[in-house]
């Protein structure tokens, strides 16, 4: 299936030269760790993935140098972190990629999902932050096909 996407604002980026706040999206083979969903504004998807419901207080560290960077937190944390309960609709589906987390190497990347994308415009996609984003109704199509034996290939 070839739907478009959205990268990073910096592009597509070797394996060894992806840092925390580059803007790249990883080159590589990205397995599919489990699907985040926003309860309040999507019924639970059909999927194969391993799925949770996402949580006001549900955060991801982005902190390199903290011992749970790249890693799911809970507010109130004190170091650098995204929050995955958004004003947007961007985290309404969020797959969580295995980039940089089996083993973990400081500053080598953060919180690399697949999601929602955002539009703009005419023109397209806006750039993520290094993410892999598709539109809303690509990703409904898309998530009652996946596994936990899928992977994504970045190129």
């Amino acid at each position: 299936m070839r739907l478009p996407v959205a990268l990073g604002r910096s592009g597509v980026v070797g394996r060894n030269a992806k840092k925390e706040g580059d803007g790249g999206t990883p080159r590589g083979t990205l397995p599919l760790r489990g699907l985040w969903y926003r309860p309040d504004k999507v019924r639970p998807p059909r999927t194969r993935l391993p799925h949770r419901a996402i949580r006001p207080d549900d955060l991801w560290c982005d902190a390199p140098g903290d011992r749970n960077y790249n890693r799911p937190v809970t507010a109130p944390y004190p170091a650098s972190h995204e929050k995955l309960w958004r004003d947007d609709d961007v985290y309404d589906f969020v797959v969580e990629l295995g980039w940089n987390d089996r083993p973990r190497f400081q500053g080598r990347g953060s919180a690399i999902f697949m999601h929602l994308a955002r539009s703009d415009g005419l023109a397209g996609f806006k750039p993520t932050e290094g993410c892999v984003a598709l539109r809303r109704q690509d990703m409904e199509k898309l998530l009652p096909l996946l596994g936990p034996e899928t992977v994504m290939v970045v190129r």
